[in-house]
């Protein structure tokens, strides 16, 4: 069974800047899709970020040039690099994977972790 591990969120004022960081659990997993997702209060969960093992990475049009995503494949960890934040950044904010075993293929969604940009 995968275990997700969420941590990062907070309170920033606009301008400033978060790491979220996910951790991913399962020796015998090969995750193949690591990303994160958020969703805000009266909204659908959106594509924040997601990377590939090999590196691939694509974007949600609102956060280009200002979020950065990365992997550590040896800790099975995913980072949210977020810049210049903005209030409309406020959600909640979800780590999501894709794996694959020798039996198959799923995913998984993290706890989710609150990102609050307020003065």
């Amino acid at each position: 069974q995968v275990q997700v591990v969420e941590s990062g969120g907070g309170l920033v004022q606009p301008g400033g800047s978060l790491r979220l960081s996910c951790a991913a659990s399962g020796s015998a997993f090969s995750f193949i899709v690591m990303g994160w997702y958020r969703q805000a209060p009266g909204k659908q969960r959106e594509l924040v970020a997601i990377i590939t093992s090999g590196g691939s990475t694509n974007y949600g049009d609102s956060v280009k040039g200002r979020f950065t995503i990365s992997r550590d494949n040896a800790k099975n960890t995913v980072y949210l690099q977020m810049n210049s934040l903005k209030s409309e950044d406020t959600a909640v904010y979800y780590c999501n994977l894709r794996f694959s075993w020798a039996g198959g293929a799923s995913g998984a969604w993290g706890q989710g972790t609150q990102v609050t940009v307020s003065s």
